[in-house]
């Protein structure tokens, strides 16, 4: 069964809309443990629009299961890592004017600039996720460059207009799925996963991770943010 880790981002979303203080992701942070989360992510935005840094400070210091942040592969975002020492970083892709991540990193055509990021981060200790998409091109390019995992990007499974084109990118993250596992690389997935689409996916041979956000805030603002998170769990482990 996939662990479950918990993208906190968004309770930081609404906390930025009016530059206050509440609510507290450190909170959401604790409260998600208390549902059986089994680690907690954050994605530290060089625009800053919702995890801060303090955030990410306070959460070091208070998180007990797995910390894994998200982060751009850009140098002043690897510094920070390096100063915080999280569990795990998976590198992202970031475009300013984008709503949400809009698709995986492409590690072909970035290899140098990721492959710094990567160096630096493993020197330190730190276990390293690629969030790419299921492509095999990209896979092979991620164990080339020597991480850890790969979190595939399931945004397209997540919007798909019906079942049989839901169908069929469900296939294609199961062959990506494979294509990792025979690489000897840690499979993760994540972005645009629900309580309605997750079973699926969760069933995958090998998903050793889902990292599931929004749905979990956008319930949690109904019955509370630990019982969503007991909710989501449930379902991944079924």
């Amino acid at each position: 069964m996939p662990k479950l880790g918990v993208n906190i981002d968004h309770v930081a979303t609404v906390r930025q809309a009016r530059r206050t203080i509440e609510p507290d992701p450190v909170w959401a942070a604790a409260l998600a443990e208390l549902g059986g989360a089994d680690g907690i992510t954050l994605h530290l935005r060089e625009d800053r629009r919702h995890i801060q840094d303090r955030d990410l400070r306070v959460l070091k210091e208070t998180v007990q299961v797995k910390m894994n942040l998200e982060l751009a592969a850009e140098a002043e975002m690897t510094q920070i890592a390096l100063d915080v020492l999280p569990d795990q970083c998976t590198l992202v892709p970031e475009k300013r004017e984008e709503v949400t991540t809009e698709g995986g990193l492409d590690v072909v055509t970035h290899y140098d600039r990721v492959k710094k990021c990567v160096d630096q981060l493993l020197a330190a200790g730190i276990e390293v996720s690629l969030f790419i998409d299921p492509d095999e091109q990209q896979i092979a390019t991620s164990k080339k460059l020597g991480v850890h995992a790969i979190e595939l990007h399931t945004g397209r499974y997540a919007d798909a207009l019906n079942e049989k084109q839901q169908a069929c990118e469900l296939k294609t993250l199961v062959a990506a799925g494979e294509a990792a596992l025979n690489e000897k690389l840690l499979l993760h997935m994540g972005h645009g996963l629900t309580y309605r689409n997750v079973i699926p996916v969760a069933n995958i041979d090998g998903v050793g991770e889902l990292n599931i956000g929004h749905s979990i805030v956008a319930r949690a603002v109904m019955v509370g943010f630990q019982q969503a998170v007991q909710e989501m769990k449930a379902l991944v482990n079924s």
